[in-house]
């Protein structure tokens, strides 16, 4: 895990920004020195400015037109749905698995050389939910591309603040701070997590120079979000 000790000076491009986990992902990015572009890949204008910072507002269903402006030395994906919010199984894929890997593709033609990918601890492209299926199937569409190095994070569940709207996800989010002490060495990959501390991993990772495919469970990016460069 090398550390460069100058300023890297690179371009990140981050899909998913308007979510809980893309929004402190960019926040990070946007104080990190190492940093100097940061390019977001949206549907909408963000209320939100910054002198590294460029929004490219995009039809996503027509994503090759924009395919100069995608650019850049690391792809951050955290794009991502759930059945509530996307009934349509197929619109649910393409939000999922298709935009993600069709950006990679345009990124890596354009010069990108890693592809950073949120996804779930139990991805899996044959399992029976849907949820986990998707993530299994977006994973495998990103292994595909041929991106020196990838890195797939798999956390288990998001402790994130949430408003009354969302009794159930709070109570959990509640639990699981209580039991996560007690998971300990190889059940570390159960635990909760804060998007923040996915946010620092991710960034830490893509300053590393390695290559190849690597998955990083709960517990691995806990470890690395306290060592993570600003």
């Amino acid at each position: 895990m090398l550390f460069n000790d100058k300023t890297m000076n690179k371009k990140a491009i981050l899909l998913g920004a308007s979510g809980i986990t893309g929004n402190s992902l960019l926040l990070h990015l946007l104080e990190n020195r190492n940093f100097s572009d940061i390019l977001i890949v949206v549907r909408r204008e963000l209320r939100i400015q910054h002198p590294k910072l460029k929004q490219l507002i995009i039809d996503f269903d027509r994503m090759n037109d924009y395919r100069s402006q995608i650019s850049g030395d690391t792809v951050f994906c955290c794009l991502g749905s759930t059945k509530a919010k996307t009934p349509d199984e197929n619109e649910y894929r393409k939000i999922d698995c298709e935009y993600p890997a069709q950006l990679g593709s345009i990124a890596l033609e354009n010069g990108a050389e890693s592809f950073h990918l949120v996804s779930f601890i139990k991805a899996n492209k044959n399992a029976s939910n849907l949820y986990m299926r998707i993530k299994g199937i977006s994973e495998e569409y990103i292994r595909a591309i041929a991106f020196p190095a990838i890195h797939i994070y798999r956390p288990m569940l998001f402790d994130t603040p949430r408003n009354d709207k969302h009794f159930k996800e709070s109570f959990i989010n509640l639990l699981m701070q209580g039991i996560n002490p007690i998971l300990l060495g190889g059940l570390r990959k159960y635990r909760s997590i804060k998007v923040e501390h996915i946010a620092r991993a991710m960034i830490r990772c893509s300053l590393e120079d390695q290559k190849g495919v690597f998955i990083h469970d709960s517990g691995e990016i806990q470890l690395l979000s306290r060592d993570s460069t600003d």
